[in-house]
């Protein structure tokens, strides 16, 4: 399994057709997947037997309904293990082997995003992207002054706006904690450019689809006015697996 995640690295489909195409895929070799309870955690396993992450650990989830999901990605795969196609067992490997072990500098990356957040700068034009842009964005400003006290400033282009401490202090105070929904929180933020949207998320007040979109607007509104690219379109779609990933561990182990 080790070799499997590591000679199959995480890149998107783009890159790889750009790097003269994908690497070599190992064929499955299990018939059957499952999740074995264990006094820690609910371990997945294939034809009975432990998966184990590329540093040797296993492959567990603290909630059934997350190692099932896990498992289906296995059970999923036909002739061959795709791992470019797993995008829940990868996030699991990086939080098992990486965030349990040091989630300190998750979460300070997490804070840095939120320093200057994607919805903290606004277009001054066009008005119409200005108008989707408060649309979609205020709301999530407002949830963060009327729920967690914080209050950030915005302005137009990218001049960097130096927000309040105590709006970073409040903000900074809800990142998760335990090692699975930080993780997840910090797959968001970096996929979305905004830890704001990540935080609303995990504490239930932004929905997936609503998320998704307010990251986007800029992309969107030049897509309606110059079309999509269809290489563009394939690397949003990777990493829109990544983002329902991540929204999966944060849905399933809500607070």
């Amino acid at each position: 399994m080790r070799d499997l995640f590591e000679t199959n690295p995480l890149v998107d489909p783009v890159t790889a057709a750009r790097r003269g195409g994908r690497p070599a895929l190992a064929q499955r070799f299990y018939a059957a997947t499952g999740v074995q309870d264990t006094p820690e955690a609910y371990a997945v396993t294939l034809d009975g037997k432990p998966v184990r992450t590329p540093g040797r650990r296993a492959l567990a989830a603290p909630d059934r309904a997350l190692a099932r999901a896990i498992a289906a990605e296995w059970d999923a795969q036909r002739e061959v293990i795709d791992p470019a196609a797993m995008p829940l067992t990868r996030l699991a490997n990086a939080i098992i082997d990486g965030v349990a072990e040091k989630p300190g500098p998750v979460a300070a990356e997490i804070e840095k995003y939120l320093a200057s957040d994607l919805l903290f700068y606004r277009a001054s034009n066009p008005q119409q992207l200005s108008e989707r842009q408060a649309a979609q964005w205020d709301p999530i400003i407002a949830w963060a002054r009327d729920t967690l006290g914080a209050h950030f400033k915005v302005g137009e282009g990218v001049v960097h706006v130096a927000q309040p401490e105590a709006a970073l202090k409040a903000a900074v105070a809800v990142i998760p904690t335990d090692p699975w929904r930080l993780g997840a929180v910090h797959v968001i933020t970096t996929l979305t450019g905004s830890a704001l949207i990540a935080l609303a998320m995990a504490r239930g007040a932004l929905s997936v689809d609503a998320a998704w979109q307010a990251a986007h607007v800029d992309e969107d509104w030049n897509m309606a006015q110059w079309g999509k690219d269809e290489m563009a379109m394939e690397r949003r779609a990777f990493r829109y697996a990544e983002f329902a990933a991540a929204a999966a561990v944060l849905r399933e182990l809500a607070e």
